[in-house]
Formats: structure tokens, C-alpha cells, sequence
């Protein structure tokens, strides 16, 4: 019998974050495995998003949540410079009424986690209906190209010699005298590898692996999300619209597609389950052969009663994904990292980031843990 090949690390999920966390493990000198289901890197939540990078503006209802993407923001931009668009425009809009949060209240909040806002120029409040809109912010946030991002972490892997395995399920793990050993599904063929540790990157499915292992799962909610990829009138081409905070809307530039994507929190889940639920374990072989209807036009609707010029757009395609988050999240709309340590099994390590500026927190993590 062939003994399966060892590795130091093996990581589970070919996102962003999967990537990050082999990169920056190989660096340490280890020796690192990448599994990824698909045939390609960065082709599920880490492309299907608002490519936002977020600086703080998203959350005035979470202070740890916004300082702690003030501090990543500026990190991001220096380390993925070539990935940064920022030749737009963003602006927050505070609506007079069902926010969360007055015009008052959000100016206060930045000026307390020392993010730049100031005033909109008379040339875009005119843009907005001020009979819904309090008060409009000039604000500094960026958006990233995903496919630059791809680009970049395909040869980072490269430079760090981690073994990329695509077209790659991970099974399920079991302990192995004293290591963790991972069955790993290609073209129809179980193969089987030793690990000293398991990172489980796989976001959505986080899950799925601890299921299959039979291990304890962890408490995440998901939702069926949609972004209309639309094409917005001139005068938006180089804008970003955000208005908060509650059941409201963004546009936002999607660099990857010379689009903008249009979101709204009513209107972009099309439906939610936590991991208790059958569906969890469905959903994603569901996306890969149907699209549900579009709710654009539930979006749109409602959109341009605050934005009217945004009754111009023209809607291009959809981005469908799903969405998870932790269910201590929902009272605050923060979004801290997930990692969990020894899940059920020691060394293997369940890790989720949340949005893209998290990074730094989760590589924190991974190097205390090895």
C-alpha cells in the first residue's frame, strides 16, 4: 500500500481567504496544500460581492467591526495596490426616515474611529430626493478588480511553492495518529492525504466537511443573495451610492466587469436558512444549474425614489451567491472574523472572514495557531 503524501498544512477552499492562508503559511517555510472545488480560484463569494473594501462607513452600529476596517483599509490598499480601483466618487446618503442612524449620528460615529467624511457637493445632493435623503457625506472607500485579485494570488502560490489541487473536493477528515488525514474526491477518485493542519476555508460550507466528519457544526445563517450588474446613466459612471442605514440600497463600481453592481437589503436575499435546515446542504449544487427570478426590479423600484436618475439603468446580469454570516451578527450588522480552533478535532481550524478587509485579522489568527 502507497502511505498518502504528508503536508504541514492543508487548506480547504480556493477563495481569497484559502489563498491568503496557504500564501502566508508557505512564507513561514511550511509545506502547503490547496484544495479547491472548482476548476478555477476566486470564482465564488470572493468574485459574487460588491468588490467593496470597506473603510469603516458600513457599520456605524459596530465600533469594532468599523475601527477595525479602518486599520485593515489602508494594509489592503499598500498590499493589493494593483487590484485597487479608486477613480470613482463614493458618497454615504442617511435617509430622513427608517434609518438607523441619523445624519448626526453617522458624522459622530466617524468622527470617532477617525474616518474622512465631509459634506457633498450642491452637484450631487441635487442628484438625491431630498425629501427621503437627510444628508449626503463625501466619504474615502475603494473597490477592488476580483480578476486583478485572482491574478495576483495565482502567482503568489506560485512564488511560495504551494501545491494547488483544483477540481478538488475535500470529503471528509479524520484523526490520523496524532496528524489529520483528508480524503480528498478528483474526477470520480478518492485519494487521501496527512496533514499536521486543516484549515476549513470554505465559507458556505463550512459545514458541509464538519457534517461529512461527523463533527459538531457551528451556528451560521445564509442567505440566497443577488446583485444586479447594471449599467448606470453617465453621470453615475464614476460614482458610488450608498444609502443607510437600514432596509436601503448601494451602487457600487464592479471593476471586474466595467459595471456597477445594484444591492438592496430587502431585495438581495431571496431567502435565508441556518445550518440546522436541509436546505444548507443543497443550496450550492442548486446555484450551479438554476437562477431564480431576478428581483431587479424590487430593487430598482425602490432605489430610485431616493436616487431618481437611477431609473436609467440598465440591468446587464446578476451575481448570485450565498451569503453567510454569523447569527450574533444580525443585531448589530457586524461582521467579525470566524476562527475556531480545534473543531472537533485537533489542529483542524474553521476560519471565515466575512469581507475582504478581514484578512489581516484572520492571518493574525492562523500564525498563533501553528
Amino acid at each position: 500500500m502507497i502511505a498518502p503524501l504528508r503536508y504541514q498544512t492543508v487548506v480547504i477552499g480556493g477563495g481569497f481567504f484559502g489563498c491568503s492562508v496557504a500564501v502566508a503559511l508557505a512564507e513561514q517555510g511550511r509545506k502547503v496544500l490547496l484544495c479547491e472545488e472548482a476548476d478555477a480560484l476566486l470564482t465564488r463569494a470572493s468574485y459574487n460581492n460588491q468588490a467593496r473594501i470597506h473603510n469603516g462607513y458600513h457599520y456605524p452600529r459596530s465600533v469594532l467591526t468599523a475601527l477595525r476596517s479602518r486599520i485593515n483599509f489602508p494594509r489592503w490598499i499598500e498590499q493589493y495596490r494593483d487590484c485597487v480601483v479608486d477613480d470613482f466618487e463614493k458618497y454615504y446618503a442617511i435617509a430622513r426616515r427608517f434609518s438607523k442612524v441619523s445624519a448626526q449620528q453617522f458624522r459622530s460615529f466617524m468622527e470617532r474611529i477617525g474616518a474622512p467624511l465631509e459634506p457633498a457637493p450642491a452637484r450631487v445632493t441635487s442628484l438625491f430626493n431630498d425629501a427621503l435623503i437627510e444628508r449626503v457625506f463625501t466619504v474615502r472607500e475603494c473597490a477592488f478588480d476580483a480578476l486583478k485579485l485572482r491574478n495576483l494570488l495565482e502567482q503568489r502560490l506560485v512564488d511560495t511553492r504551494v501545491e494547488v489541487m483544483l477540481n478538488t473536493r475535500a470529503v471528509k477528515v479524520a484523526a490520523d495518529d496524532g496528524a489529520i488525514s483528508v480524503t480528498l474526491e478528483n474526477a470520480g477518485a478518492n485519494e487521501r492525504v496527512v496533514a499536521d493542519q486543516v484549515f476549513n476555508c470554505t465559507y458556505s460550507r463550512i459545514n458541509e466537511l464538519l457534517a461529512a466528519s461527523g463533527l459538531p457544526r457551528i451556528r451560521l445563517k445564509h442567505e440566497l443573495a443577488e446583485m444586479a450588474l447594471v449599467e448606470v446613466p453617465e453621470p453615475l459612471k464614476h460614482v458610488g451610492v450608498t444609502v443607510m442605514c437600514g432596509p436601503f440600497f448601494s451602487v457600487m463600481p464592479f471593476p471586474a466587469r466595467g459595471l456597477h453592481t445594484l444591492s438592496h437589503v430587502r431585495y438581495t436575499p431571496h431567502g435565508e436558512w441556518h445550518d440546522t435546515d436541509t436546505a444548507s446542504r443543497n443550496m450550492g449544487a442548486f446555484l450551479k444549474e438554476n437562477r431564480p427570478p431576478t428581483n431587479y426590479r424590487s430593487m430598482l423600484s425602490d432605489a430610485q425614489r431616493y436616487l431618481p436618475m437611477l431609473g436609467e439603468c440598465v440591468q446587464k446580469d446578476s451575481l448570485w451567491e450565498i451569503k453567510t454570516v454569523l447569527p450574533a451578527s444580525e443585531e448589530d450588522d457586524s461582521r467579525p472574523i470566524l476562527f475556531q480552533r480545534d473543531c472537533g478535532l485537533k489542529n483542524l481550524h474553521c476560519v471565515m472572514g466575512a469581507k475582504i478587509d478581514n484578512v489581516f485579522d484572520v492571518l493574525t489568527e492562523c500564525a498563533a495557531a501553528v
